[in-house]
């Protein structure tokens, strides 16, 4: 269900990435819910032109900050949500050191008919 785009700085370590993605799996299963298996995601790097991200906007960041934009089916409360955020954040401080203000993450609600899995077909249509 969940579609998640990674953008890194073209600096982060390959070991990082790949925690990076199990720490963002593993919040989504846990806490929203996220299906077994149900693993896509988008891993992306960038020079220091391609990922712009503002230092000082409601939190200061540095030059390790990165994005997560997770789409997602719609529904879930604003607890779920900032449940979520924390996980991934804590998440990554714990496992790579990352500072939780340089976690900046982005959900994208869309409805079930929304998705196809393949064979043109939508799975997950009532």
């Amino acid at each position: 269900m969940p579609l998640v785009r990674i953008d890194l700085p073209l600096t982060t370590p390959s070991e990082d990435r790949e925690t990076i993605v199990e720490v963002i799996y593993d919040a989504l299963a846990g806490v929203a819910g996220a299906p077994v298996d149900d693993r896509f995601m988008i891993v992306s790097d960038h020079g220091p032109t391609g990922l712009v991200m503002d230092p000082h906007y409601l939190v200061d960041r540095t030059e390790r900050a990165l994005i997560i934009q997770i789409t997602l089916n719609a529904g879930r409360t604003v607890d779920v949500k900032k449940r979520l955020y924390r996980a991934i954040a804590d998440g990554l401080h714990e496992r790579i050191g990352l500072r939780t203000e340089d976690v900046f993450i982005n959900l994208v609600e869309v409805p079930k008919e929304n998705w196809s899995f393949g064979l043109g077909q939508a799975q997950y249509a009532d």
